[in-house]
C-alpha cells in the first residue's frame, strides 16, 4: 500500500512505465477557478483524464500500482491555451521570402513549431488560419501519436473578401492568385463555411478588416459586410462551430460584434463605445499585445515589407492602450499571441505584457486557461486541473500569482498524463 507521507512521498519512484494510473505530486497547485493555491496536491490521472485530486500527505492508493510524476518543489497549473497561433508559419520568413519555399515546406515546419509550443507549456492552441488544410493534417498527426504537439482546434483557411487581408495581394494581375476562401456575398459565405467544415475546420476564422501583413489595404478598413459576417456566424453556429474575426478597425469590430461573432482578434482600434458593446454582448477580445516588441525590433530583417512595418508602428501602442481600456471596462479577455508573427515557443512572454497593461496575474492566467476553455466550448476537457478534464499540467518554479514571468520557463509539461518535458 503506497502512502505519500513527508519524505516518503518525495522518494517514491515510478512503479511501472505501463501503469494506467498516473499520480502527479507537487508542492503547490494553482486552482485557476477559485484563484487559490492548494498545498501538497496529488492529481490522479487515468486513461488521460483526471479522476481525483487528493492531499499527497494523506493519500492511500489501496495497493494500486501507479506511475508517479514527482514535481517536488514546483507549483503546478493547468496546461496553457493560446487562442491565436499560426503553427505553419514562421516569423523568420516574412514578405516575399515565403515565395522561395515549396508548398510542403510549411507543413514540415509546422511539426517543429508544434513541438516547441508544447514544450513551452501550451498543451492546447487554436490555429486561426492555415493554407492547404495544413493545420488539419498537423492535428491529425498529433492526435494519432505520429508527432508531438498540443491539442489543436483548427480553422484551415480564413474567410475574406476579394483583395482583403485573407486574399493574396502580393502578385501582379498576370500572376493573379485568389485564395480559395474568398467570398463576395452572404450566399458564398455560407457555402464556404460548409466547405471548410467538410474538410476539418473546427472553428471559422474571418477577416473583417485589413491587416498589418497584408499589402495595399488599410489596416483598419472594414472588408466584409455585416450581412456577410452574420451569414458566416449563423451557418457556423448551426454547425456548432464558433467564429473568430480578425479585426483591427473600430467599424469592423463593431460589425463583427453585432453579427454575432464569438471572438474578436487584435481589436487594436476599438473605441470606448465599441468596448461597451462588447461588454453588453459578452464578446471575447483576443489581443496579441506582446508581438509588437518583436516586429519593431526585427524591422525588415526577416523580409517584412516596410509598408507592414509602418502599419505596426501606427497601431502597436494604440492596441495596448485599447487592451488597457477593455480590461478596465470588463470585456471578457483571452490569451492569444499570433505566434508565427514572432517565434514559436515564446508564447508565454505575453503574460507579463498583459499584467503591465492592466491585468492581475490570475486574470492573465485565466485568459490562458479557464476562460479560454469557455471560449473554445471545451470546459469538459481543458482549462483547469479538475476531475473529468484532461491531465494537462505545467510546472513552474516560484509563484505565478505574484510573478507571472515564471510561466516563461516551465520546468515540466504533462499532456494527458504523459510527461512530455
Amino acid at each position: 500500500m503506497l502512502k505519500y507521507l513527508g519524505a516518503a512521498m518525495l522518494a517514491l519512484t515510478s512503479v511501472s512505465a505501463a501503469a494506467e494510473t498516473v499520480v502527479v505530486t507537487a508542492d503547490k497547485m494553482v486552482d485557476v477557478i477559485t484563484g487559490k493555491v492548494i498545498e501538497s496536491p496529488a492529481v490522479v490521472i487515468e486513461n488521460g483524464r483526471i479522476t481525483s485530486i487528493l492531499d499527497s500527505r494523506t493519500a492511500d492508493w489501496n495497493g494500486k500500482a501507479v506511475k508517479h510524476i514527482n514535481l517536488a518543489g514546483k507549483t503546478i497549473l493547468p496546461g496553457l491555451i493560446d487562442m491565436h497561433v499560426h503553427l505553419t508559419a514562421v516569423a523568420e520568413i516574412g514578405g516575399y521570402r515565403g515565395l522561395q519555399y515549396t508548398d510542403s515546406f510549411w507543413s514540415a515546419v509546422g511539426v517543429a513549431n508544434a513541438k516547441k509550443t508544447l514544450a513551452a507549456g501550451f498543451t492546447s492552441v487554436r490555429n486561426v488560419g492555415s493554407a492547404g488544410f495544413q493545420d488539419v493534417g498537423l492535428r491529425e498527426a498529433i492526435d494519432g501519436g505520429w508527432v508531438q504537439g498540443p491539442r489543436i482546434t483548427t480553422a484551415a483557411y480564413a474567410i475574406g473578401a476579394t483583395g482583403g487581408h485573407c486574399d493574396d495581394n502580393s502578385l501582379p494581375p498576370s500572376l493573379d492568385r485568389q485564395q480559395p476562401s474568398v467570398i463576395n456575398t452572404p450566399e458564398e459565405a455560407r457555402a464556404k463555411v460548409r466547405w471548410l467544415h467538410k474538410y476539418g475546420a473546427q472553428v471559422i476564422k474571418i477577416c473583417a478588416t485589413g491587416g498589418v501583413f497584408s499589402l495595399g489595404d488599410s489596416v483598419g478598413g472594414q472588408q466584409l459586410t455585416v450581412e456577410e459576417m452574420k451569414a458566416i456566424a449563423d451557418e457556423a453556429h448551426m454547425l456548432h462551430l464558433k467564429v473568430a474575426a480578425h479585426a483591427h478597425g473600430d467599424e469592423g469590430i463593431r460589425a463583427a460584434i453585432l453579427a454575432g461573432i464569438d471572438t474578436i482578434e487584435h481589436c487594436s482600434l476599438a473605441s470606448d463605445e465599441t468596448i461597451k458593446l462588447a461588454v453588453q454582448h459578452r464578446t471575447w477580445f483576443d489581443m496579441d499585445i506582446y508581438n509588437d516588441d518583436y516586429i519593431l525590433a526585427t524591422g525588415t530583417s526577416n523580409g517584412t515589407e516596410q509598408e507592414s512595418l509602418d502599419k505596426e508602428k501606427a497601431i502597436g501602442l494604440k492596441q495596448r492602450q485599447t487592451f488597457q481600456r477593455a480590461v478596465k471596462a470588463g470585456v471578457p479577455m483571452l490569451f492569444g499571441t499570433d505566434a508565427g508573427v514572432y517565434p514559436h515557443g515564446d508564447n508565454a512572454k505575453q503574460f507579463a505584457k498583459m499584467v503591465e497593461w492592466g491585468m492581475t496575474p490570475i486574470q492573465a492566467i485565466r485568459a490562458a486557461t479557464s476562460d479560454a476553455a469557455v471560449a473554445l466550448g471545451k470546459t469538459a476537457d481543458v482549462g483547469a486541473i479538475a476531475v473529468g478534464r484532461y491531465g494537462d499540467i505545467v510546472a513552474v518554479d516560484g509563484d505565478p500569482l505574484t510573478d507571472v514571468r515564471v510561466l516563461e520557463k516551465v520546468s515540466a509539461v504533462i499532456k494527458g498524463g504523459e510527461l512530455v518535458k
